[in-house]
Parts: C-alpha cells; structure tokens; sequence
C-alpha cells in the first residue's frame, strides 16, 4: 500500500503536469496552425493527449486495482489519436509540400522539450506508482521530450533545406512513438487487470 504523503504528492504533481501540458497545447497548436506545420501539430495534439491521461489519472488515483486497469487501456486507445491526426495532415500536406517557417518551428519545439522535460523530471520518481497510469504519463513525457529534439533537428535542417521534408518525416515518426507507447500500455493494464481479476 502507498504511503499517504507519497499519494497526496503525485497528486499534486499530476495536476501540475496536466496545467503545463494544457497550455502549452494551446501555444504550439496556434503556432502549428500559422506556419503549417505537421509536426508541430502532431505535437500539440500529443499535448493535449498528454494532458487528457493526467486529468483521468488524478480522477482514478483513489480507485481499486482493477479499475485502474481499465483505465490504462483507455488511456492506450487515447494515445493513438495524435497518430491518426498525425496521418491526416500528413497526407494533406503530402500533396501541397510547403516548407514551414523553420525559425517558429525550432523555437517552439524547444519550448515543447523544455516543457516535456520537466514532466518527465517530475513523474520519474512515481513511474511505478499507480500501475499502467503513472506509467502512461511517464512514457508520453519522455517520448514528447525525444521528439521535440527531433522537431528542433527539423527545424534547422529546413532553414537550410527550404523543404516541407524534414517537418513531414518527424511528424510521422512521432506518430509511430505514440503507438509504440499505446502497445506498452496496454500490455501493462492488461497485466495488471488479469492480475487483480479473482
């Protein structure tokens, strides 16, 4: 059983992870929408995703193991969105491929891994705490975060390219990490479920 303190503090430390990562969708979701960018918009949905899993997991914090369970395989079908939006706009911009604007693109996803870092610093410490949830939470920050390097890469290589190239193969790429981690949720909730059905 968790101590109360340490379940009191990831409470707290979900909510704030949640308030950060909705915020930040709304900045790099406006600035994905002003210069066209496919993986800046990836990323800003990835945001809002990620703030969605905070919110449910600060909702089924008090619930029983087996509920918890379930929620973690909702949560992994919630992961696969910001693919499926990803693949949209990607195919969009396949057919009319205008580079973004590289220096709001760099500059945004460097604020995005500034963000995404601070996340993963804060539930690292309770990665193990409350199952396939706080496992969900860690792995969306620590993905976001390698792919907001990735964002900052295209943004240089197109400032020197001119090409729409580099945005589209991040974006997708980071659709591909999205269901990577939606996989190992789900396997884990559904341990955990089986574990905790009598």
């Amino acid at each position: 059983m968790e101590h109360p303190t340490s379940s009191h503090d990831l409470r707290r430390v979900v909510a704030i992870v949640a308030a950060l990562n909705l915020g930040y969708f709304g900045i790099e979701f406006a600035v994905a929408l002003a210069i066209g960018s496919v993986s800046l918009f990836a990323d800003s949905v990835d945001f809002l995703e990620d703030a969605s899993i905070n919110l449910l997991i600060l909702a089924a914090l008090g619930w029983g193991p087996r509920m918890r369970a379930r929620i973690g395989m909702v949560l992994a079908g919630i992961i696969l969105v910001p693919g499926l939006a990803t693949l949209w706009t990607a195919w969009q911009k396949f057919w009319e491929p205008i580079a973004p604007d590289p220096v709001p693109l760099t500059l945004a996803g460097a604020g995005a891994l500034i963000v995404n870092l601070a996340c993963a610093v804060l539930l690292a410490r309770y990665r193990h705490h409350g199952g396939s949830l706080t496992k969900a939470a860690f792995l969306s920050a620590r993905n976001d975060a390698v792919a907001n390097v990735a964002i900052i890469g295209a943004g240089l290589v197109t400032a020197v390219t001119l090409s729409a190239w580099p945005d589209l193969i991040v974006g997708l790429a980071i659709a591909a990490m999205n269901a990577d981690a939606a996989r190992e949720v789900w396997e884990e909730a559904r341990q955990e479920h089986g574990a905790a059905t009598p």
